[in-house]
């Protein structure tokens, strides 16, 4: 995946439990709200999650003490149950998330186009530390 100016940036975790359950905790809105934040101090106070081709999500995301939100939500343009999901956000950058089956662990590689306002280290920090709360979050239900 390459954008016209940037290089795509790939964040990955293995997660010690089934790609079933790996699926099911990225995909549930009611998991989705438990994990995605980058920081203690940062919250996701809603999901909504069509998973299919052409559908859409939105995940708001919210610093704990109302000083700033955002939503971030695309439009799903490939879904394989517990193997892949593709999607598009609105500004037209690809994102791709890979669940490679493993027994009893799941291998999640998530691929990004990088947006041009952050630096790019922030962007993979910031897509990583979401990704160890998801696998920490995951591992714990």
């Amino acid at each position: 995946m390459e954008t016209a100016n940037n290089t795509a940036i790939t964040v990955e975790s293995i997660v010690n439990a089934p790609v079933t359950k790996v699926w099911e905790s990225w995909t549930k809105p009611e998991h989705i709200t438990q994990w995605c934040q980058a920081s203690d101090d940062w919250h996701a106070p809603y999901a909504d999650n069509d998973l299919r081709v052409d559908g859409s999500f939105t995940t708001t995301m919210a610093a704990k003490d109302g000083s700033f939100s955002f939503d971030f939500g695309g439009i799903y343009t490939a879904v394989e149950d517990n193997r892949l999901i593709e999607y598009t956000v609105g500004d037209g950058r690809k994102v791709s998330i890979i669940f490679e089956n493993q027994g009893n662990s799941t291998k999640v590689i998530e691929t990004f186009d990088p947006e041009n306002t952050n630096p790019i280290e922030m962007q993979r920090g910031g897509w990583q530390a979401i990704l160890d709360n998801f696998k920490k979050y995951t591992e714990t239900l």
